[in-house]
């Protein structure tokens, strides 16, 4: 079955760095458009960045754009999120998701379309 497992979440203080990584399993990866979500505590989820299976377009939240980038390793089933200059409001789950059908950018923010989700990882920032 379909198994998607994040990793590299950890506590950082504002202005640091962390890369995410979500390994896949159980697809054909390079079929599926990818993207990052974060859920803050109490709060909803929310779509972070996004990339097309072949890794040529990518969008970005406004409130991530030139500090996280989204990338992937297909040859390694496996999705990237190197976030930079992190900030307190950051500080959420973050999940990867995989998606096959549509349009991979059409409310992709909202999650539709997106059936496979991992398990999530915690990223905290503190200042």
């Amino acid at each position: 079955q379909v198994q998607l497992a994040e990793s590299g979440g950890a506590s950082v203080q504002a202005g640091g760095s962390l890369r995410l990584s979500c390994a896949a399993s159980g697809l054909i990866y390079s079929n599926y458009c990818m993207g990052w979500f974060r859920q803050p505590s109490g709060k909803e989820r929310e779509g972070v960045a996004v990339i097309s299976p072949l890794g040529s377009d990518t969008y970005y939240i406004d409130s991530v754009r030139g500090r996280f980038t989204i990338s992937r390793d297909n040859a390694k089933n496996t999705l990237y999120l190197q976030m930079n200059n992190l900030k307190p409001e950051d500080t959420a789950v973050y999940y990867c998701a995989a998606r096959s059908t549509g349009n991979c950018f059409n409310s992709w923010a909202q999650g539709l379309g997106f059936g496979y989700w991992g398990q999530g990882t915690q990223v905290t920032v503190f200042s």
